[in-house]
């Protein structure tokens, strides 16, 4: 009797729980065909409007002109990095232009909240059919509003910038045409350079480096204090090959900056230079190569005045922009240029990028060959005490490539093209020739030297013959035939 009776109530209850699953279904299936919640919710919604408890602001995509609202741009990309997308039920995934990077996006009707020193928000991405007429609608409570409103849309957009910044692709832009028909051109800027892997003086690096942050956060500093347009410029002077391109590419990276390289051969006259000025973006580096080569009398192929020069430097067209890093490149000494143009206002940073010194070398050995100390480096610092720097770090760089499966023979043959570039400077001379012409005593001034790939080829490829028949066992004598010197004129 006692089990009948508990078989009953068992059945019972399961019966009982059965129903309210039933029930709980077809009433959350009835609330979704006939949209009750929308409606429960349109009406609670309604209520708090008619007592004036929220006010609504509305984002379109598209103004009336069809032209995109760069507002709704900007909130779209702050919302997708909040973490209450991250946590919703539901968020669409994409991969960026890396493979490896996936982004989260709001999807269609999704409510987002977020709050803002104390205060609660709503975002809707508001669904259409019409794509031209999608928007964002902002709920917000009306004693907020008055109190953030203008400080949180600025934090939006500081927010929506600084992300936008991490995931902008660099693009090289290059100038074509002339005259008129002046315009950019652009690539994607893929050089491999970073300021990890170019080879400078450690505490130098780092105090570029710390400019470099300093000036991306001092807007308000420029312009409420100082009255300045928010501009930095470089001066990068030295000879040929001693890495200021990888330089330039290393502080692109770094600001993450897209790169406007100035062709100066299609440049006519002052008028094209603000003309290709003006088409220029914020957050974007201009670089003027050679510009001693610009300024030189000798220069009769580029019809360019210096006073079109210093009003694009620091003149009123150059205020068309903001966030933006100027640099100046030079192959021979600063001292041959007007000072007027090199003045503080015009270049606020000079930097100068000698020959490869025993330092130097260092830092090329451990890149290029993996090599933190080696038997040969008090025989290497030696040749450079004797002959001082000769090479550029581009020379050095290509004779550890090329002997980069022996770094034995990579030392040899740098310390063979140290002596042999020493002792082409003793024969100049001794002939009344001297590749360094008004150098004062004690200084190193670097200059360009002008060579050609051949004689490259011709000296690196002896200078490994040499090293090779050294290594030899049946190497009797030195090499036959001299090693040709790579002759070099003042630029």
């Amino acid at each position: 009797m006692i089990w009948h009776f508990a078989l009953v109530n068992a059945t019972s209850m399961i019966s009982s729980i059965f129903f309210i699953l039933v029930s709980s279904f077809l009433i959350l299936h009835f609330f979704r065909k006939t949209s009750t919640l929308q409606i429960l919710n349109t009406w609670w919604l309604s209520f708090e409007n008619r007592f004036h408890v929220y006010q609504s602001f509305k984002v379109p995509r598209y103004n009336h002109n069809f032209q995109e609202n760069q507002l709704y741009r900007k909130i779209i990309t702050y919302l997708d990095s909040l973490p209450s997308v991250q946590d919703s039920d539901f968020t669409n995934l994409f991969s960026g232009s890396n493979p490896s990077d996936i982004f989260l996006h709001l999807d269609a009707n999704q409510i987002v909240d977020d709050t803002f020193l104390g205060a609660k928000l709503k975002w809707t991405k508001h669904a259409v059919d019409d794509s031209d007429s999608a928007a964002l609608v902002l709920r917000i409570r009306k004693k907020d509003k008055r109190r953030i409103f203008l400080q949180y849309f600025q934090h939006v957009l500081s927010v929506a910038d600084e992300i936008e910044q991490r995931r902008k692709e660099i693009k090289l832009h290059i100038n074509t045409g002339a005259g008129e028909r002046s315009r950019w051109r652009s690539v994607p800027f893929n050089h491999p350079a970073s300021f990890d892997t170019v080879a400078m003086d450690g505490e130098l690096k780092n105090k570029v480096k710390s400019d470099l942050e300093q000036f991306m956060k001092s807007k308000q500093y420029y312009h409420h204090r100082l009255g300045r347009v928010w501009k930095r410029s470089y001066l990068l002077y030295g000879s040929s090959g001693t890495g200021k391109s990888s330089f330039i590419a290393a502080m692109a990276k770094f600001l993450n900056y897209d790169v406007y390289d100035f062709d100066i051969s299609k440049i006519t006259d002052g008028s094209d230079w603000k003309t290709l000025l003006m088409q220029t973006t914020s957050k974007s580096m201009i670089v003027i190569e050679d510009l001693d080569r610009l300024l030189s009398s000798k220069s009769t192929a580029i019809n360019v005045s210096l006073s079109s020069v210093l009003n694009f430097m620091d003149g009123v067209v150059s205020c068309c922009g903001e966030e933006r890093v100027m640099v100046f490149t030079m192959n021979g000494s600063k001292d041959e240029v007007d000072e007027a143009v090199l003045r503080p206002g015009r270049v606020d940073v000079h930097i100068h990028f000698p020959l490869c010194d025993f330092s130097t070398f260092k830092i090329l050995a451990s890149s290029y060959l993996g090599l933190k100390e080696h038997k040969l480096f008090p025989q290497v610092e030696e040749v450079f005490s004797q002959t001082g720097p000769r090479l550029s770090p581009a020379e050095v760089g290509e004779i550890m490539i090329s002997n980069r499966n022996s770094p034995s023979r990579a030392l040899k043959t740098v310390i063979t093209a140290l002596q042999v570039k020493y002792s082409g400077m003793l024969k100049d001379s001794g002939s009344g020739r001297s590749s360094d012409d008004g150098a004062e005593p004690g200084t190193v001034i670097c200059r360009e030297s002008v060579h050609t790939v051949r004689e490259f080829r011709k000296l690196y490829g002896l200078l490994r013959l040499g090293s090779r028949r050294k290594d030899e066992p049946n190497y009797s004598g030195p090499i036959e035939k001299e090693a040709p010197r790579i002759e070099g004129r003042v630029g």
